[in-house]
C-alpha cells in the first residue's frame, strides 16, 4: 500500500505535487499545472486546500530520522 507523503527530493515550495505525483504515478509538472489552473478557475479554492495539504502530510521519511533514533550514532 503506497502512503502520501510531501516529496523531498521533488519539492518546489512544499513538496505537496511532487508527493501527489509519486502517489499517483504521473508526471510532477502534470500536477503542478493543474493546481495553477484549478487555482485561478476556482477562486482561491484549490490554493486554500493546498495550504491545508501541505499542513497536514507529512514530510516523507528521510536520513535524519535514521540518526535522530540511532542510538549508536556519535
Amino acid at each position: 500500500m503506497n502512503k502520501l507523503y510531501r516529496s523531498r527530493t521533488d519539492s518546489k515550495l512544499t513538496g505537496l505535487c511532487g508527493g501527489l505525483a509519486a502517489y499517483f504515478g504521473i508526471d510532477s509538472t502534470i500536477v503542478r499545472l493543474a493546481m495553477v489552473i484549478g487555482g485561478v478557475f476556482s477562486l482561491g479554492t484549490v490554493l486554500m486546500i493546498y495550504i491545508i495539504a501541505a499542513i497536514v502530510i507529512p514530510k516523507e521519511p528521510g536520513i535524519e530520522g535514521f540518526y535522530k533514533d540511532n542510538p549508536y550514532h556519535y
